[in-house]
This record gives C-alpha cells, structure tokens and sequence, in this order.
C-alpha cells in the first residue's frame, strides 16, 4: 500500500501539471504533511491518515484547482493596485495640507486639527496597509510572489522618499506641516520607514500560509 504523504503528493503532482511554481509547492505541501503524520499517532490505519490530511489541507485536486486559478491573477495588475492606492495616500494628504496652508476654510482647518492629533493613529494605519499588501501577495502568489513584493514595494516606497526629501531639503515648508514637524516625529518617521518592509515580508509569510 502507497503510504498517504506520497500519494497525496503524487496525485497532487499530477493535478498541478506545468505549474511555473510545482517543485515549490510540492515542497510546502510535504512538510505540512509531515507534520500532520507527526499529530496522527492515534489513527489506527493509513486510510485515516490519509482522511486528516485531506481535512487539513483539503484533496489534491481542490489544492491544484487552487492554484491554476492564483495563475489568473496577473502580477502587474496586483503590483500597480497597490502603488495607485499608495499614491492616492500620498496624494490625498498632499493635496489637504496644500490646500490646508492656501485657504482659509473652517471646515478644513478642523479636519487638519484631528488629523494632526492623531499622528500615531494614522502611522499604525498606514502600516496595516504595508502589512496587507505583504498578505495579498503571499496569498494570491505563494512562492512565486516574493519577487513581486520586493518590486512592489521598491516603487511603492517612491512617494515616502520623495516627500522626505521635499521636506528634509524645506522645498515644502516646514511651516506647512506644523504641529507635526518635531524632531521626535521626525525620528518616529525614519523608524517607521524602516520597518516598513519587515511588516510587509511578515504579511507575505502569513498570506503564503493562508493560501495553504
């Protein structure tokens, strides 16, 4: 009898046909085998064995299913999505602190008060979202998506260097970003920054998980 980690994988093998990325995933999907075989000392026969694995992981067919339809989801498209959105962040908080300092507009003075006595709120936010971008890489893309974070993020990062500069060398006024522009929040920026991509590497670890 064909013991249940090399059949599964074998029909899985077959389900994936040419799949760009099948010696990878084949690879994932033995450890996590593993490990279920390692929980299963208490099944009395390989045909239970065999049935936790699939409640686990699911069949092979599904699992290969999976992953020719992850194939559809074109990379360029996922990597533009989230520079647009990143942009747009950017954007945004561009376009309301130029108009914040060249009119006087009551309704827009207020919304800068809250926004600026938030900042740490809105830093936590904005790591979510690097951490999101990280997740739906991994999920959408396994193995295959690292390259794909690392372009994405290099250019999504454009904008925040970009503003640091302007800032750093006062192409943008100082004054314009007053109260927020302290040394403190300066640092808490850089620090920031700098975390920007661990956040997103650990999102793309956890989404390859959950693609499993």
């Amino acid at each position: 009898m064909v013991p249940p980690k090399n059949k599964f994988l074998e029909e899985l093998e077959k389900g994936l046909g040419n799949h760009q990325d099948k010696t990878s995933i084949l690879m994932e999907y033995e450890a996590h085998i593993e490990e279920i075989l390692i929980e299963s000392f208490d099944c009395k026969d390989e045909n239970e064995r065999m049935e936790l694995i699939i409640s686990r992981l699911g069949t092979p067919k599904e699992i290969a299913e999976m992953w020719r339809e992850e194939l559809s989801v074109t990379p360029s498209n996922m990597k533009w999505l989230f520079i647009l959105i990143n942009i747009i962040f950017f954007g945004g908080g561009s376009l309301l602190t130029l108009f914040h300092n060249l009119f006087q507009w009551k309704w827009l003075s207020i919304v800068w008060t809250h926004i600026t006595a938030i900042p740490t709120l809105i830093a936590f936010i904005y790591m979510f979202f690097w951490a999101l971008l990280g997740y739906e890489i991994g999920k959408g893309f396994g193995h295959g998506g690292r390259r794909l974070l690392n372009k994405t993020f290099l250019l999504s990062l454009i904008p925040n260097l970009l503003l640091m500069v302007l800032t750093v060398f006062e192409i943008i006024p100082h004054s314009w970003f007053e109260p927020l522009l302290t040394k403190t929040f300066i640092l808490a920026c850089i620090i920031f920054t700098m975390l920007l991509y661990p956040i997103s590497w650990l999102g793309y670890r956890w989404g390859r998980k959950a693609s499993i």
